[in-house]
């Protein structure tokens, strides 16, 4: 929901001039001119070091080497059908990542006595470091999706889950006596005030879940699947195929930019007045 201008979410305006002119010019082009020049260099410097070094292709595979396994590999129908697995399972596991994080994190945002009671039991969740629950998952929930989904989803929780408390904490109180002296009901409270101005910090949070996720499934094919682009890893390190081993990580990488993107311009989408927004499109 976008607030309406006199809303207590409604940003101050933006000067027009910040809108237009040659620095806004300026800043939506550089980025399409720095990032090229400094992918080329990265990738000038890798050639030069394999070209004077002598080192091993097993080693260190020149680009030219990577960029031809790629493009064998994206044409291959099983690289397809790996890719696939991976994504659903990590949407699957974002997805239940999100309702559950959001639902809770209002909760524990708005009921103090509650966020004390959980909170000791969600840290003890996520210190415990996510590799030693995969071989858990695994024998409860066998080599299929299931575990992978339920890693990738553990993974994504938690930053959805702080980002939303932090959201809903962070409402002026001042626009809740506001609502509260008008006889809002609890219901048009979180509509009108807590969810507009909680939004920024809840997609901040999905879009650090959304690449836990892919990491999380990834990770799961990697030690238990027999599908996926971790697994495609695995087989790839296996044939000493060193060349397909850095195209696939370049495949999943690809990958994992499009949902953090797409993440983004669902901030674009539903929150066009918040600064950050309005920054970003400005290039400032």
């Amino acid at each position: 929901m976008t607030p309406r201008e006199g809303d207590p979410a409604f940003p101050a305006a933006v000067p027009i001039e910040e809108l237009d002119g040659p620095r806004f010019a300026l800043g939506r082009l550089l980025p399409w001119i720095t990032t090229p020049v400094l992918l080329c260099l990265m990738f000038g410097i890798w050639h030069v070091y394999v070209e004077q070094t002598s080192i091993s292709a097993f080693i260190l595979p020149p680009p030219a080497h990577v960029w031809e396994a790629w493009k064998e590999m994206i044409v291959a129908p099983a690289t397809w059908d790996h890719t696939r697995t991976t994504i659903y399972e990590t949407l699957a596991g974002f997805f239940w990542a999100f309702i559950i994080g959001v639902g809770l994190g209002v909760a524990l945002g708005r009921l103090r006595w509650l966020e004390l009671t959980l909170t000791p039991f969600i840290v003890a969740t996520q210190v415990v470091p996510k590799v030693a629950l995969v071989p858990l998952m695994i024998v409860w929930f066998g080599f299929g999706m299931t575990s992978k989904i339920l890693i990738a989803a553990v993974l994504a929780f938690f930053p959805i889950l702080t980002n939303t408390v932090l959201g809903v904490k962070s409402v002026d109180r001042g626009h809740r006596d506001v609502m509260t002296s008008l006889n809002a009901s609890r219901w048009k409270v979180f509509r009108r005030l807590e969810l507009p101005s909680s939004l920024p910090y809840i997609l901040t949070g999905m879009e650090i879940g959304i690449v836990l996720a892919i990491i999380g499934a990834v990770v799961g094919e990697f030690l238990g699947g027999n599908h996926g682009l971790g697994y495609m890893l695995v087989a790839k390190m296996n044939a000493y195929e060193t060349d397909a081993l850095f195209a696939v990580i370049i495949h999943m990488t690809m990958v994992g930019f499009v949902f953090y993107f797409a993440i983004g311009a669902v901030r674009q989408m539903l929150i066009p007045w918040h600064e950050s927004v309005v920054k970003d499109r400005a290039g400032s």
